[in-house]
C-alpha cells in the first residue's frame, strides 16, 4: 500500500502566494477596519503585498508541501 501524501494546510495556502523565483508572498496587515484614521499614504503601501521573512519562510514551506 502506498504512503498517503500529506495535506497543505489549506488556511496557510488561502493567505500565502510563491512567486515566481520562489519567494513566499504576503499581504500586509492592519487594511481590514478603522481605516478613517489612517493616511491615505498608509493606505495605499497597505495594499502592495511583500516578502516573507526568512525566519518565517522555512516554517510556512512546510505547511503549504512544498
Amino acid at each position: 500500500m502506498a504512503n498517503a501524501k500529506m495535506k497543505s494546510h489549506r488556511g496557510a495556502s488561502k493567505r500565502f502566494k510563491i512567486s515566481g523565483t520562489g519567494k513566499i508572498m504576503r499581504h500586509k496587515a492592519y487594511k481590514s477596519h478603522i481605516l478613517t484614521k489612517k493616511s491615505s499614504k498608509r493606505k495605499r503601501g497597505l495594499r502592495q503585498g511583500t516578502t516573507l521573512t526568512s525566519a518565517d519562510q522555512k516554517r510556512i514551506m512546510a505547511v503549504l508541501d512544498k
